[in-house]
């Protein structure tokens, strides 16, 4: 059954609205949020992450008022996968930290401040999913604070996965940490799943939650042996999860093994 968003954009901040792509999934659950931001009457528009090459989906996105330009949060296909043709149907240049993906402009690193359609987008390098994965904070008139875009290093609904070997598992909890230390009460817009309202409590949630898979590991380790192959440590500490997600709890694992082997 479609969800009744899809092909809608939605207003859920002073500054931004989200466009559900129709690619539910268990790795995107309802669907790829595209984040659309500017303040009223601006005349232009900030796109982030358009998604996969849906031309519904993107026909509908570049539908409306000039984009000033496009910010890409990671390389995942299901959020970078369109880019091309994006950029053919609204001709925006392309911000992201993989040089690949960037069209007239340079690759984003920490700090870099992206201003259009009357909002600012700081960048937070926060890599851990991907290795070129990055946080903005958007601020701009009418806006009490800024609000978090967290791609896919926080989602609206449960935990983010280690897309080892390309993201490991010391820099992502040094993203969580440094997103815990913003202020209470910064709104998270995720990449898949609904609103947060605060970016800091969530970050400390999954902090714990990966130390305690941490723990999972350690004492599977114990049992199977130092060097048991990564599956069968799924097995055992995964043993609660629906198998249809074994393969992506693969990857967080081969990067948790990574992390306390190294």
């Amino acid at each position: 059954m479609s969800h009744p968003l899809y092909g809608s954009l939605r207003a859920v901040h002073p500054l931004a609205s989200v466009l559900l792509q129709h690619n539910p999934g268990p790795m995107t659950l309802e669907g790829t949020n595209t984040w659309v931001l500017s303040v009223p009457d601006s005349g232009e528009r900030l796109v982030v992450d358009p998604g996969e090459d849906d031309g519904t989906h993107l026909e509908t996105l570049a539908d409306g008022a000039p984009v000033a330009a496009v910010v890409l949060t990671h390389r995942h296909h299901d959020h970078a996968g369109g880019i091309g043709r994006f950029v053919e149907l609204t001709g925006a240049p392309v911000y992201a930290a993989d040089p690949s993906l960037v069209s007239g402009t340079e690759p984003l690193t920490d700090g870099t401040v992206i201003a259009a359609a009357g909002v600012e987008l700081a960048v937070m390098t926060t890599p851990g999913h991907t290795s070129d994965s990055v946080s903005l904070l958007l601020t701009g008139p009418g806006s009490d604070g800024a609000a978090l875009l967290a791609g896919d290093t926080v989602l609206g609904r449960g935990t983010t996965v280690i897309a080892y070997p390309d993201g490991a598992l010391g820099p992502y909890l040094d993203s969580l940490r440094r997103i815990a230390e913003l202020p209470t009460g910064t709104p998270v817009l995720p990449g898949h799943g609904p609103e947060l309202p605060d970016a800091a409590e969530i970050a400390n949630t999954y902090l714990k939650h990966r130390e305690q898979r941490l723990e999972q590991v350690r004492a599977a380790l114990e049992e199977l042996g130092p060097d048991a192959p990564p599956r069968a440590v799924v097995e055992l500490v995964y043993a609660d999860v629906d198998t249809s997600l074994w393969d992506a709890a693969e990857l967080s694992v081969r990067a948790q093994l990574d992390h306390l082997r190294g």
